[in-house]
């Protein structure tokens, strides 16, 4: 609908900045492209991401130490805040738990303006467990609306396509001198790809399988 918003949200972590200890070799005439197997680590980084499933482009990414309630929560705060005129946003999400979080209802509650009590996590009412929870999340009249793939089927959610091209086109043959090296580069890749390769993804495949 007009003024709906719609993303596809996903972590990826443990994404290791791995320096290659010398420089591949490259291409020649019955040859393969050579590669370093020896490396230095350097740690690694938690990425969250949103694609705009009509644009393509990712939004607000958040690139850091951690995958916290907390970091998740900042992440789309930062996405909703990106379009003040939006009527209502829509985050397409696996079942993890810190994506069905208290704070994550609670800011919801906040923003859509419920007055309904939401009870004591672990104990009562709305905040009572993961179930009451992500049942609240995915109320449609609310501003944010979360909607969960079911149990062992994150494949469907379209941001799993655009997280295997990030590790395609940048992770699998970077070398990366440290985690701010890597968390640079990562979101410098973003900033491309969003300019020049950004599009919708043509959703093909009709659930056969499933429906078998």
């Amino acid at each position: 609908m007009v003024g709906e918003r719609t993303l596809s949200t996903d972590e990826m972590t443990g994404i290791q900045a791995l320096e290659r200890l010398h420089p591949g070799l490259p291409l020649a005439p019955g040859q393969i492209e050579r590669r370093e197997f020896e490396y230095i680590r350097h740690g690694t980084r938690c990425l969250i991401v949103s694609r705009d499933i009509v644009s393509g482009k990712i939004i607000a990414p958040s690139c850091g130490s951690s995958r916290t309630e907390q970091d998740y929560l900042a992440h789309i705060k930062a996405v909703v805040a990106t379009d003040s005129v939006a009527i209502r946003w829509h985050f397409v999400n696996d079942n993890l738990n810190t994506h069905q979080s208290e704070s994550l209802v609670r800011w919801v509650a906040e923003l859509s303006g419920c007055q309904q009590d939401l009870g004591l996590k672990g104990k009562i009412g709305i905040l009572k467990d993961q179930l009451s929870r992500a049942a609240f999340l995915a109320d449609p009249t609310h501003k944010v609306v979360f909607h969960y793939t079911p149990k062992h089927a994150s494949w469907l959610n379209q941001i799993e396509i655009w997280l295997g091209i990030l590790v395609r086109k940048l992770l699998h043959r970077g070398s990366f001198t440290s985690v701010a090296d890597l968390q640079e580069k990562i979101l410098m890749f973003i900033g491309y790809y969003n300019a020049t390769m950004a599009k919708p993804f043509a959703w093909t495949y009709k659930g056969k399988v499933l429906c078998a």
